[in-house]
Formats: structure tokens, sequence, C-alpha cells
């Protein structure tokens, strides 16, 4: 058994057990910072390991696949894991300024770290129920997080988030449930090679749809985004962060394991659904967000402009498209998180992220409004950054193949996307503050100035790493893209056969 593949689990779990034994005092937020480290030394040396050896798979309890509990890891899977650990470290050592003793008394820490355990557990299940429990994890320590300090409007998106969320795994089990009866199997190696059996093709793709309503809801795909703007803007702005991150992303990466490794026994038809899914997608969120004169609302409505992208990549279903997907991916994480971490430090020093009711951080805070500008200019596709390689690939794949309305509405997205982006720069940061405040990074003590600021400039420096240097990452979405084509590695890693 590889021992690497349960330490992304493990580690969190075991952080989340001790930071609450310890909540009472300053001991349980830095047993909740050390354990995120030890999560990121243990997810980069699984990314070594695969890189290395190739899609890596363990069988818990010695039972053999496909009837125990399989992890496995390929290099989606393995790249999601780090980036995961990535972006909980920021948010964790962001959450040292911001989250008052209160919340970390009632169990604050303990939840993120099993919010973290159910998203790296997700990645790297090789099984299907397992799977839905991951989600069930994330669900509940998502919710106690928003609701977290109980004012009535974090329980009312708290509610509206839940409810939502309950209607997907309904469908989420439905369709296990008959994917069950048609193949005997839920392992998703095993059922890569079912599938091909299953002599009633129609049922198939019916439960192929029931799969992409129960990932839509939780990748905010249209139309089943509505609990996300109603819920992300109400709890602090460090769980906003890594919910913006990282949630979503997990219904994509679910929809991009499924819809290539199990369902593509009809990729005529589920794949144009999920290509007028993610073009709508991606008109409504921005649209929304060009509506919106508050900060973290329009962050919010981007989240799920920027789903449209990724499940384009997936539609399209090329190697290009499939690697424009998962380096949008990752770009997506670190830009989208960054710029939640920037609208809190706007909130704490101008007291708002109410448009109308701020303003002055260009004058009084270059720092901050210059670390403003690399993650928006990224979000909108601004070269040499990030964004702009990742949106490059995804509409040179859909010119490749001659869908020029898709690409032009992927690239009218982007000229909207910077719309908002200067509509937040025209109020917040050009203006003076409405009430003559001079919001100031050096009237915050130096201790909370460094937590919250240290994980915004290495963010926003890893998306310029990103975009600068592009080569080696654009090779290894290639790569990744290729494993998602082509899964013979993966089935015959988790097996023990050639498909």
């Amino acid at each position: 058994m590889s021992w690497l593949l349960v330490y992304p689990i493990l580690i969190p779990l075991l952080t989340a057990v001790l930071s609450y034994l310890f909540r009472k005092s300053p001991a349980g937020r830095w047993i909740s910072v050390a354990g995120t480290v030890a999560l990121l030394l243990a997810s980069v040396v699984l990314m070594a390991e695969v890189l290395e050896e190739g899609v890596v798979a363990a069988q818990m309890s010695n039972w053999q696949a496909p009837f125990g509990i399989t992890l496995v890891a390929d290099l989606l899977g393995a790249v999601m894991v780090v980036i995961t650990a990535i972006t909980g470290l920021a948010t964790v050592i962001y959450t040292l300024s911001e989250i008052p003793e209160r919340l970390e008394r009632l169990g604050f820490h303990a939840l993120l770290q099993t919010l973290l355990m159910g998203v790296c557990g997700a990645f790297v299940t090789g099984d299907l129920f397992n799977l839905y429990v991951w989600f069930e994890v994330m669900l509940i320590s998502s919710f106690g997080l928003l609701v977290l300090g109980a004012s009535r409007e974090q329980l009312d998106g708290g509610i509206k988030y839940v409810l939502l969320n309950l209607v997907s795994t309904i469908m989420f089990l439905a369709g296990t449930g008959l994917l069950y009866g048609l193949t005997g199997t839920l392992n998703m190696a095993d059922l890569h090679l079912a599938v091909r059996e299953v002599e009633n093709t129609g049922l198939l793709t019916t439960v192929a749809v029931m799969f992409m309503v129960a990932f839509g809801v939780k990748a905010a795909l249209f139309p089943l985004f509505f609990w996300l703007p109603a819920s992300y803007h109400t709890p602090p702005v460090a769980v906003s962060a890594i919910f913006a991150g990282l949630l979503t992303k997990v219904g994509v990466y679910a929809l991009i394991r499924m819809f290539t490794l199990v369902f593509d026994q009809d990729v005529g038809f589920t794949h144009t659904i999920l290509l007028w899914a993610s073009v709508v997608t991606m008109v409504t969120g921005v649209l929304g967000a060009a509506a919106m004169n508050d900060f973290r609302r329009i962050l919010s409505f981007h989240i799920i402009s920027q789903i449209g992208y990724m499940v384009l990549g997936l539609a399209l279903y090329t190697p290009l498209g499939l690697m424009g997907a998962v380096f949008y991916l990752v770009h997506h994480i670190i830009v989208k998180a960054n710029l939640f971490f920037v609208a809190g430090v706007a909130k704490r020093i101008a007291g708002s992220t109410d448009l109308a009711r701020i303003g002055g951080l260009y004058a009084h805070a270059p720092v901050l409004a210059f670390l403003f500008l690399i993650p928006a200019f990224s979000l909108a596709g601004f070269p040499p950054l990030s964004g702009f390689w990742a949106k490059y690939v995804v509409v040179k794949a859909a010119l490749d193949l001659e869908m020029w309305f898709v690409a032009g509405v992927s690239l009218a997205v982007g000229l909207l996307t910077i719309f908002s982006m200067t509509k937040i720069w025209g109020s917040a940061f050009w203006p003076a503050h409405p009430d003559g405040v001079k919001p100031r990074l050096s009237d915050l003590p130096m201790g909370d100035r460094m937590a919250l600021m240290l994980p915004i400039v290495a963010l926003a420096a890893l998306t310029c790493i990103i975009g600068l240097f592009p080569e080696s990452f654009v090779l290894f979405a290639e790569r990744a893209a290729t494993q998602l084509l082509d899964p013979t590695d993966y089935v015959t890693t988790v097996l023990g056969v050639q498909p």
C-alpha cells in the first residue's frame, strides 16, 4: 500500500482533531498552520511520485480492486491535491488575522481542516461511492463554516447552500444506484470496462445526465448555480476565499473524471449538453458580475463565468481542450482565492465591500492596489499572466474545431470580465473614500499585516511565475490531458489488467 495516497487524507484528519482539542488556546491555530504545511509537503512528495512512476494506486485493508476502497492519483488528481494544500495554507495563514478568537473557540480550524480532508479525499478516491462520501464531508464542514457565528445573513446563505446541494446529493445517489444496477461495480477503473458491456445504452446515457446534473450543482454550472451568489458573500473572507478556490473545482474535477473515464460512450449527446451549458454559464456569470456593486458579489459571479471555461475544455473533448481545462483549473484556484483575500484586506482598512462606500485604496494603499491588478488582469486574460495562457488554449481548441461562435463568446466574456475589474478599480481604488477615510495598510498591527499580505503576495507571485514561464505548466497539462483521453495506465494500475 502506498502511504503517499493516505497522507493527504490522514494529515488534515489528525490536524482537525488536534486543533479541536486545543481550540480554546492559541495552540489550536498553530496546530492548524503546522498541519497544513505538512499537507503541502506530503502533496508535493505525492506529485513527485506520480511524475516519476506514472499513475499511483493503493487498496485499503488488502481488499483487492474492484471490491476494496481504492485510492489513486494520476497527474490531474496529484496536481489538484497540491493546489488544495497551497490554497489551504494561504487561507490558514490569512485566518491568523481575520478570524476572531470567538470563532476559533467554536471549532473554526477543525472545520477548515475537515473541509481540506474532504477535498483531498475527493481528488484521490478511485471509487464512486467514496466520492459521494467525500462530497458529504465537504458539505457538512462547509455548512459549518458558513453558519459559524450565526448571523442572520450567514444562516440565510447557509440554508440556501445546503438545500440546493442536497438536491445534488439525491441525484448523485440515484445515479450511483442505477449505475451499480447496470454494471455491478462502482470502482471507477472497473466502470471504464463495465460500461462497454451494457446493452441498454439509452439508460446509460440517462444515468450520465443524472451525474451531469449532480456534479453541475457542485460546479455551479448553468442553470444550477443559484446557491453560490446567495451564500459566498456571507461568511468571513477567508472562508469565502477557500470556497471560491476549491469547492466548485471539486465539481468540475468530478465532471472531468467521470466524462472521460466512464461516460464516453455517447460523446455526441452528453458533451454537446456540456458545451452549451458551459457557454451559457460563461455569459450569465459575467453578466451577473456586471450588475453587482459589491466586491465579493462581483467575485462570486465571476466564479460562475470562469467555471464555463473549464467545462468548455471538457466539452470540446480534444487533447487541446482537456489541456486547457486542466490548466484553467490550476490557474483559477490561485487567482480567485487571491482576489477574495484582497477584498478582505480592502474591507479591513476601508470599512466595507460595498463599492459605493469605499475608495482611496490606490492613493493610500498602493501595494494592495498593485497586488489586486495581478490576479484581476490574470482573471481577464491579460498577457503574460497565467489567465492569458489558460484562455488562449481553450479558445484555440474551439477554433481548431471551427466553433467560431463558441470562441467568440469566450473572447467576449473576457472583455466583460475586464469591465467588472475596471468597475472595482474605478470605485474602490481610484476615487477618494466617500467618508474621507485614508485606508492605509500601515494602520494595521504588524502581525495582522504580515498574516494578511503574505498569502496575497505568495499567490500573486505564483500567478506571475505560471504566466512568465508557462512551458513546464503547459507540458504538464498536456500530459494530464493525454492520461484523461487514454486511461489505459489508470485502469491497468488499479485493476492490474490491460483494458
